[in-house]
């Protein structure tokens, strides 16, 4: 089986929930939270630490445990004498979510560009070549190839909290892009910034290749907008 085309999206080394005290906090956080950022849990909606303990066959002390990570991440919301809640994932979030990966990821881009080897770029090329064989065709394996690519710059990073912050928002912006489509000019433009950004890391153009995935990421997070924006319209019309 082909390695890069078998690819399911995995974080970057390292990158586990900032503050679980056991392995089964760990997993429970990663349940619940794949539970708000899915939709399958509300926005809104109360989360009563006796009632997700018992759905969850646990008890209340990781319940407790999580919900304050979360609250950290700005997934959970406090509110005095009604407990905790779901945030809801709306365009502000979203916006500061990528906006926060406009900072972010040309950093990380910088340091990759200096470390860069000629595995990497080889790597990268491969990677790239699945996605433009794919084109689009499944959305899915484009979202864990896309993944992949911007996970071999990212991972090797020294300032895994970094890595971490950006893999935990990434995940968020891949759940709420899955009920878009792609349009065309932005599948266009996907495909040209991988192109460029190879080159440049190929050239060792550390400042144009920062810039570049600036605006890479700026794009992609104002795509999800617009689509946000429409689907909301068409809601209240």
């Amino acid at each position: 089986m082909d390695e890069v085309a078998d690819y399911k999206a995995e974080p970057p080394v390292g990158v586990e929930p900032i503050g679980a005290s056991t392995d089964s906090a760990a997993l429970l956080y990663k349940t619940i939270r794949e539970d708000i950022v899915s939709g399958r849990l509300k926005a809104n909606q109360r989360l009563v630490v006796a009632d997700l303990a018992r759905c969850h066959n646990t008890s209340t002390t990781p319940v407790r445990e999580v919900l304050q990570l979360l609250r950290g991440e700005g997934f959970v919301i406090f509110t005095r004498n009604r407990g905790a809640r779901v945030r809801p994932i709306d365009r502000d979030f979203v916006r500061d979510i990528y906006e926060i990966g406009v900072l972010i990821e040309p950093a990380l881009t910088r340091w990759f560009v200096g470390m860069a080897t000629e595995a990497d770029i080889a790597e990268l090329e491969e990677v790239q070549a699945q996605i433009e064989a794919n084109n689009f065709a499944d959305q899915i394996k484009h979202s864990d190839l896309d993944t992949k690519f911007h996970t071999l710059i990212y991972q090797r990073h020294y300032n895994q909290h970094a890595a971490e912050l950006w893999w935990k928002h990434r995940e968020v912006l891949r759940a709420v892009s899955r009920r878009f489509d792609f349009t065309l000019a932005r599948r266009a433009q996907v495909m040209r910034d991988h192109r460029e950004l190879i080159a440049l890391i190929k050239a060792g153009d550390a400042d144009r290749a920062a810039e570049l995935v600036a605006r890479h990421v700026e794009g992609s997070g104002l795509h999800i907008l617009e689509h946000m924006r429409v689907m909301e319209a068409a809601r209240a019309s």
